[in-house]
């Protein structure tokens, strides 16, 4: 895995572990890869990978059951939601606000390129539903 500068390792382990979980790779009640296993798959420290199971412990995105290991908890698909969407909020749209506001881009701009977007990926807008 290509780690970025810009965050800390074990958030971005979280973030392609949630996206695991969002794309239903790894689902409610499923096991996920020990510590270690995730660890040597991705090429960083096995504490690394500790910081951040126990990160989405707290959060309610994974759990530990004793003697079989890390899973997917019940409610972890929509867990995993709002903690990546509290990821976006706080840092990723900000910077993008920023540019967008420097650049006096009209929204509808950016909204036009969005629907594009969803309608190239396959994907739906809440409208849509």
């Amino acid at each position: 895995m290509e780690f970025s500068k810009n965050q800390p390792i074990y958030l971005q382990i979280a973030d392609l572990i949630c996206e695991n979980i969002l794309l239903h790779n790894w689902n409610e009640g499923e096991r996920i890869p020990s510590v270690r296993e995730f660890a040597v798959s991705i090429q960083v420290n096995p504490n690394t990978v500790m910081r951040t199971y126990s990160l989405l412990q707290e959060e309610g995105i994974i759990t530990n059951q004793r003697g079989i290991g890390f899973s997917v908890a019940e409610k972890g698909i929509e867990s995993a939601k709002e903690f990546v969407k509290k990821q976006v909020m706080e840092s990723e749209l900000e910077n993008i606000f920023r540019k967008i506001s420097l650049l006096e881009m009209p929204f509808e701009d950016v909204e036009k390129k969005y629907y594009e977007y969803r309608e190239k990926s396959g994907g739906k807008s809440n409208e849509e539903n």
